[in-house]
């Protein structure tokens, strides 16, 4: 938990224990104040995730262009108003983004393409994919930016509260109520490897791109008889040496549960919403946790739907996660935001009777 006197600001990332680098490098795009949006790099991939879409044209485009995918857990206007800048950048570029989001998100996303004209674009490649995420299923569409994002029905699939999967991380969402449905989002790395860079030097071999091959055969899940071919230049001529999978994994690597970040905003303080959360962010390394409101101030959350700064730390220590990071403050509390830094840290850490819901 941050001190209670620090004060988040637009860029700010979010460490975690310095022994062990982390897969993600997590930031709030517009700080405690601002739209939502979390970005979440992937350190290894050089790719990054979003949660939300608030503003983003003070975000860096460099940063934006990393993104492969993006959760958006409802479209209000602070939480989406971003998707014209990503469009934007993304357009005449030879990339393919997803994007997630709940029941009617296609409807809004071809609602905000329909407000532009597209004569223009004949031979770009952009690809939007829309996946609408029902309680029992998700549909696809998609739309290419070549064909004016004309819509292209991609099929359906069951719901089991995985949105996205690959071989070393996954998303999981759940719907919470907001009046209206509302996403909050669980992101987790499978498995965590470190390389023991003694045994590294010991055998001479330095490292490489070898390595996330290596990596990558580990999270694949494939046997241990198969062949890793450790590739470097010395003396300006290449060198390579042949192991076998099961060898490496046994000396060179460091297995260790994965990192997991759990990203809530925008819901009611509810029996139902609590049970969904407190299951989505268990074991959390961090929960990024809206807090609106402050606990005196509790039925003007209650009124909109929204979480104080008591319940988010309720729920973060309910969940047993690491660390709560609160965002998405109310604008009356600018001058005051130390309150709501220390209510949510008081709640997590036990010093106040956690919050009952309603």
């Amino acid at each position: 938990m941050r001190p209670a006197a620090a004060r988040l600001c637009a860029g700010d990332r979010f460490p975690y224990n310095a022994a062990v680098k982390s897969a993600f490098l997590p930031r709030l795009v517009n700080g405690p104040f601002g739209d939502p949006g979390l970005h979440v790099g992937l350190r290894w991939q050089g790719t990054a995730l979003q949660f939300d879409l608030g503003r983003l044209d003070r975000f860096p485009a460099a940063e934006i262009l990393k993104l492969t995918q993006v959760f958006v857990s409802h479209t209000h206007i602070d939480h989406f108003v971003g998707f014209d800048r990503l469009i934007r950048l993304f357009l005449s570029r030879d990339a393919r983004v997803a994007v997630f989001g709940p029941p009617g998100i296609v409807h809004n996303v071809t609602g905000k393409l329909a407000g532009y004209t597209w004569n223009l674009v004949d031979g770009y490649p952009f690809v939007l994919e829309v996946h609408e995420v029902h309680p029992d299923r998700i549909e696809r569409v998609r739309l290419r930016a070549s064909d004016a994002f004309a819509v292209e029905p991609a099929g359906s699939q069951p719901f089991d509260g995985i949105l996205y999967e690959e071989a070393g991380l996954s998303v999981r969402a759940v719907h919470l109520d907001h009046r209206i449905p509302c996403l909050a989002f669980a992101a987790q790395e499978k498995t965590h490897l470190n390389i023991r860079k003694e045994e590294l030097e010991r055998a001479g071999i330095p490292a490489g791109p070898w390595l996330n091959r290596l990596k990558e055969a580990i999270r694949s899940g494939l046997t241990n008889d198969t062949i890793i071919t450790a590739r470097w230049a010395a003396s300006g001529r290449e060198q390579s040496v042949d192991f076998t999978l099961g060898q490496l994994r046994a000396h060179l690597v460091m297995e260790t549960p994965g990192q997991k970040l759990a990203y809530v905003v925008d819901a009611l303080f509810s029996k139902s919403n609590v049970e969904k959360i407190i299951a989505l962010a268990r074991d959390a390394d961090i929960l990024f946790c809206e807090s609106l409101f402050l606990d005196e101030d509790r039925e003007q959350a209650l009124k909109r739907y929204h979480l104080t700064a008591r319940q988010a730390g309720t729920l973060a220590r309910m969940a047993n996660v690491k660390r709560v990071e609160t965002f998405h403050f109310s604008p009356r509390y600018d001058s005051v935001a130390d309150r709501l830094y220390a209510e949510a840290a008081a709640a997590f850490r036990g010093e106040i009777a956690p919050d009952e819901p309603v």
